[in-house]
């Protein structure tokens, strides 16, 4: 019923944590979430068990109830299959009285389900979640969209890393409909800024030798190599950049590189390569207070990344929102109470929600400490430069949103 779990390393978590399930009876007594998103694949490291843990924490934190209604978390892996994912939000919502639904990395997934949520007027908060559809034109009065998109870390990377001397660029992309959105976006940014764009190379998913096209991006006379692809893809072409060495003379940014690639990548490997994020868990003490508690309740002993802190954060704010609302039983009401309260928690500070469910809190420009900076595992990285909301994000008129008409 409520979960779907490939790994059995995740069930005495789950057990430990509480997540149960309850009759349909019990279940309108309660106030249901679901996170759902990748717990066995190529995501799960991002996402995964990380996010579940956080919605757990966020509930405890804010001290089990809502509405005077005690808050479950349940879970489910959507496997990165479409049919899948929307089958268990349907499940969840007919079925199972689960009232939210928060993280879903994978564009296609998350869209279905925002439609489907405003369809049963249910609540979407996407985290993991990329496409700046979910507040351009597929928004919806029963989403919101948390931690971060393409649109701004593709532009806000192009623009804030010409602020700090690369003005010549060079892109290594991904030959598919993201790598080519992602390209496009930084490429318009860094013109923008000022900036200039020498060239730029496609390479097939799933590259095993990128080396005729880093001998392409090392004589273009680029300053700034922009990796614009994801997951394995960055990981192994920025190791054999730094095998060629590119990093001695020109700076790597990895347009989509998270904080949990890196040990992977090596840091011999990756120092000096920027990314864009609004999260990283040695910004100040709230920060780094929530990772030691994530760390101590992880399978692997994680530190957090900036999805997973956007479900904490997320839920906290769900959470104020159904109290005020005095139940989570309409949707769109809730998400309503979501935007008109300011947002403040201890991971992202102020900020707030606008009308066309973009979540506006700070994006951080961060580098890639090398080995000898490092003190610990998970002591990665460093801030260079802070990016304000306002200039990170879409501008709210620019999207297309519908509900702005």
């Amino acid at each position: 019923m409520g979960h779907v779990f490939s790994r059995c390393a995740i069930r005495p978590l789950l057990a430990v944590a509480g997540l149960l399930l309850a009759s349909g009876a019990e279940a309108q007594d309660k106030v249901r979430i679901g996170v759902l998103n990748d717990q066995s694949g190529v995501f799960s490291t991002y996402q995964g068990i990380g996010s579940v843990i956080a919605a757990q924490m966020a509930v405890e934190d804010f001290g089990g109830k809502a509405a005077g209604k005690p808050v479950e978390v349940v879970a489910a892996d959507h496997q990165n299959k479409p049919d899948i994912g929307v089958g268990i939000a349907r499940r969840w919502y007919e079925n199972e009285n689960v009232d939210a639904i928060f993280d879903l990395p994978n564009s296609a997934i998350a869209l279905a389900v925002a439609a489907m949520s405003e369809q049963k007027n249910k609540v979407f908060v996407g985290s993991g979640a990329g496409t700046a559809l979910l507040t351009g034109e597929k928004c919806t009065p029963n989403t919101v969209h948390w931690t971060y998109d393409t649109y701004a870390y593709g532009r806000g990377l192009g623009r804030a890393v010409v602020a700090q001397g690369g003005k010549k660029w060079f892109f290594l992309t991904a030959d598919y409909a993201f790598g080519h959105d992602l390209e496009k976006q930084a490429m318009e940014a860094v013109k923008a800024a000022g900036g200039e764009v020498v060239g730029a190379v496609r390479h097939p998913l799933g590259t095993a030798d990128y080396a005729s096209f880093l001998l392409q991006a090392q004589a273009s006379g680029a300053d700034v190599i922009g990796i614009a692809n994801a997951g394995d893809d960055t990981i192994t072409s920025m190791k054999q950049a730094a095998e060629f060495g590119l990093t001695a003379k020109q700076k790597l940014v990895g347009l989509i590189l998270g904080m949990n690639g890196l040990p992977a990548l090596t840091l011999k490997a990756a120092q000096g390569a920027q990314i864009m994020n609004p999260f990283y868990w040695d910004l100040n003490e709230g920060t780094r207070s929530f990772a030691k508690r994530f760390a101590a309740r992880h399978p692997q002993n994680n530190y957090p990344n900036d999805m997973q802190a956007g479900v904490y954060a997320s839920v906290i704010h769900y959470l104020k929102a159904v109290d005020k609302v005095g139940g989570a039983g309409d949707g769109r009401a809730v998400v309503a109470a979501m935007k008109a309260l300011p947002t403040d928690d201890p991971l992202f500070g102020k900020g707030y929600i606008r009308a066309d469910g973009r979540k506006i809190h700070p994006l951080y420009l961060l580098e890639v400490k090398k080995p000898e900076e490092s003190q610990s595992k998970w002591d990665l990285l460093k801030v260079v430069a802070t990016v304000s909301g306002e200039d990170a994000f879409r501008p709210e008129k620019d999207g297309g949103c519908p509900l702005l008409k």
